[in-house]
């Protein structure tokens, strides 16, 4: 069984970086000279850091059959 400590500490991490990638995002997007290769990458960072997130938070907190 995973340490339900270790998966908070990862959750926070994750949450953290998808946050640090929204605010690199928003810069990159006000600036005139636009990088939309960099910009697509980013995003898909994002996207994928979203889906971890759900996966641990589901681990954490596994949804009961009722």
């Amino acid at each position: 069984m995973i340490d339900h400590n270790k998966l908070i500490e990862k959750l926070k991490e994750l949450e953290q970086e998808h946050s640090d990638l929204d605010q690199i995002l928003i810069q990159l997007q006000e600036k005139q000279t636009v990088d939309f290769l960099q910009i697509q990458r980013l995003k898909k960072r994002k996207l994928v850091l979203k889906d971890k997130i759900i996966r641990v938070k589901n681990e954490l907190e596994p949804d009961s059959i009722a």
